[in-house]
């Protein structure tokens, strides 16, 4: 039963897809070239269209009194309800998190055109979901009032496999010559650029078809530069009364000079300082200075290219230059790789450009270190004129030579440290070199020393190590306060101070490392015996509730459990320990240096002296000494003077 209520909801639904139609007016000559014009206007197939006649065309007569259609097109309400569930869908996956990628979806097309007497047919089969085209809608679009006859099994087979994107011969139809489709190529003066200008057919007349493009493009003289798929969009949708570009010149295409791609900041003013992982800036990190190491890619050179010609339309060529060639810049301590083109370092150092050159600079000269060099981190020798002002630090693969101070700073070298002046540690400063030191005085100061220290004035309260020598030589030539390890000998004029005053320890006859090592060592195993004996304590006491009450509760059963483990991964642990420190010790023991103290002036009371592990604690004070192991005890005998003549590097003056 049809009620009023089914009547108003029909009537809404008609209401709201009445809202999505547009509607265009068109004024032709032909319904069908009004259908046309309109499906451009609203991006749609032809067969997608209906239409009312606004006011009705005539052909008048002899050209005479010619009166266009006018027509009101608009999209067919069925399609226009599938393309709006169509995109409803593809914004609702759009929105969803997890849609996975799918290939582009495309609806089958069709073509169909009359040239000559034919009709002919091109099929693009559907992409992905696409729709296939609907065998009606071809149908509809052959029959013609002009159509003689149409072969039904060629069009069904079309559609079915597609027609590999050519025309194919589907029919026939009344051919009327005099309403073919008219066609002009124009070319341009400079045979630069040649468009086509055609008009529509009439009822009857044949349309434009490739060949026929082709034909008229060589009467023009047109052999090079045609656009076969331009050609080919025209022929499916063509463009009537207005200029279409249908081939253009190939230009030549002048070679690319040769230039060099260079793996680092050849601009010094754009080096900026970097970010550090919690993207701060420090300001000491100025990163002014590019690290290079032997054998690394500096530079590459892009070869030059040859210039491509080009052709005009009737097949003249047209030149092209080739590109300019450079030399490379090689400068100093650079070579080639074997392709000709890598630039290499030849050493490490630093990388720049001087006088235009690729040159890497294996020595760093600075007139100090400061807020405006910031920390400095180079890879081959550095040598700074002034000083280097606390909270700065220098770092070299090679020596570093200072001809100032050192303040409250790191300086860490593979090679040797040379300092002019003295080095103001402040409790915090830490000096480390792969081979010598070399200071005037050492104040406050932590270092570590591959080979030997020297010094010419004092050491005061700081922590020194050196594998082989400490050696004071200068007219001061003072130890006092702090803690010196040297594997082979300690050598000063004076050791302490006649007032006391803060501790002062030597250590010599030892590996001062070894030692310390053992130490930690056997520290990190008193640890674990003592962790060791609360677990015993811990688990006797469950064992016990055990036995009394035949069962432990889980969670103690669990407890007794991993206290059981615990025991046995410390047991295990402590049986390592065990064995490094036994191969420490008896490392200690081989040690084939004797080790000896030696001062040509005076040790002070209060000085503590240890030679191989022994200690010789200084109660008076003793003049013209030399300390030395002696079957199990540390005797004094006469001074001695240093087995090792005090050095002076190159660049270091004494005075």
């Amino acid at each position: 039963m049809v009620t009023l209520e089914k009547i108003r909801r029909d009537m809404q639904a008609r209401l709201e897809i009445d809202n999505t139609l547009h509607n265009v007016d068109v004024n032709a000559d032909t319904i069908d070239e009004a259908i046309a014009d309109a499906a451009v206007q609203l991006d749609t197939r032809a067969v997608n269209l209906q239409y009312e006649v606004v006011e009705k065309g005539s052909n008048g007569f002899l050209g005479f009194g010619k009166k266009p259609w006018k027509l009101r097109i608009y999209q067919n309400p069925e399609t226009v309800t599938a393309q709006k569930k169509k995109r409803t869908a593809e914004l609702h996956d759009a929105a969803g998190e997890a849609v996975e990628e799918q290939p582009v979806d495309r609806d089958g097309l069709f073509y169909v055109r009359h040239f000559d007497a034919n009709i002919l047919l091109k099929v693009l089969p559907p992409v992905g979901d696409g729709r296939p085209v609907d065998e009606r809608e071809v149908r509809q679009v052959l029959q013609r009032p002009d159509t003689l006859r149409v072969d039904e099994a060629a069009v069904r087979q079309c559609i079915e496999a597609g027609t590999d994107g050519t025309y194919r011969v589907v029919g026939s139809y009344q051919h009327n010559n005099a309403a073919d489709a008219m066609l002009a190529v124009d070319v341009t003066k400079d045979d630069m650029l040649a468009t086509i200008t055609a008009t529509s057919p009439g009822i009857g007349g044949a349309e434009i078809s490739s060949e026929m493009i082709h034909r008229f493009l060589k009467i023009q003289g047109v052999v090079a530069g045609i656009n076969e798929d331009k050609i080919a969009e025209f022929v499916d949708n063509p463009v009537y009364n207005i200029p279409y570009e249908v081939a253009a010149a190939v230009l030549p295409v002048d070679g690319q000079d040769a230039y060099i791609a260079y793996h680092f900041e050849t601009d010094p003013t754009k080096l900026r300082a970097r970010e550090d992982e919690t993207g701060q800036v420090n300001f000491k990190n100025l990163n002014l200075i590019q690290n290079v190491v032997a054998g690394q890619a500096l530079a590459q050179k892009v070869p030059a290219e040859k210039g491509r010609s080009g052709k005009t339309l009737a097949g003249r060529y047209l030149e092209a230059k080739n590109g300019k060639d450079i030399a490379i810049p090689l400068g100093q301590n650079t070579r080639l790789d074997s392709d000709g083109l890598t630039v290499l370092a030849d050493v490490d150092g630093q990388v720049l450009i001087v006088a235009g050159k690729i040159t890497v600079q294996p020595l760093l000269q600075l007139d100090g270190v400061n807020i405006k060099t910031g920390n400095v981190k180079f890879l081959g020798t550095v040598i700074i004129k002034g000083n280097v002002e606390d909270g700065f630090d220098v770092t070299a693969s090679g020596n570093i030579e200072i001809g100032g101070t050192v303040g409250k700073c790191t300086i860490i070298a593979e090679g040797d440290i040379i300092v002019q002046q003295g080095i103001f540690g402040k409790e915090t400063g830490f000096i480390k070199t792969g081979k010598n030191l070399w200071a005037k005085f050492i104040q406050a100061t932590k270092v570590e020393a591959e080979e030997n220290v020297f010094v010419n004035d004092s050491i005061m309260g700081s922590s020194v190590t050196a594998m082989r020598n400490i050696i004071l030589s200068g007219k001061k030539a003072q130890i006092t306060g702090g803690h010196l390890f040297a594997t082979e000998e300690i050598c000063a004029r004076n050791i302490g101070s006649p007032g006391g005053g803060s501790e002062t320890v030597l250590e010599v006859g030892f590996d001062p490392r070894a030692k310390q090592q053992l130490e930690e060592l056997q520290g990190k195993q008193a640890e674990l015996m003592k962790e060791l004996e609360a677990i015993e304590l811990d688990v006797t006491n469950l064992e016990n509730q055990k036995q009394v009450r035949r069962a432990l509760p889980k969670d103690k059963e669990d407890k007794l459990a991993e206290l059981q483990k615990r025991a046995w991964d410390i047991d295990a642990e402590s049986s390592t320990i065990t064995g490094e420190i036994e191969k420490l010790q008896e490392h200690l023991r081989e040690l084939k240096a004797v080790g000896k103290v030696k001062a040509s002036g005076t040790v002070y009371s209060g000085v503590k002296i240890y030679v191989r592990d022994v200690l010789d604690e200084v109660r008076t004070e003793v003049k013209s000494v030399t300390f030395y192991y002696d079957n199990t005890f540390v005797k004094r005998g006469k001074y001695e003077a240093p087995s090792l003549e005090r050095r002076t590097p190159d660049g270091y003056s004494a005075n």
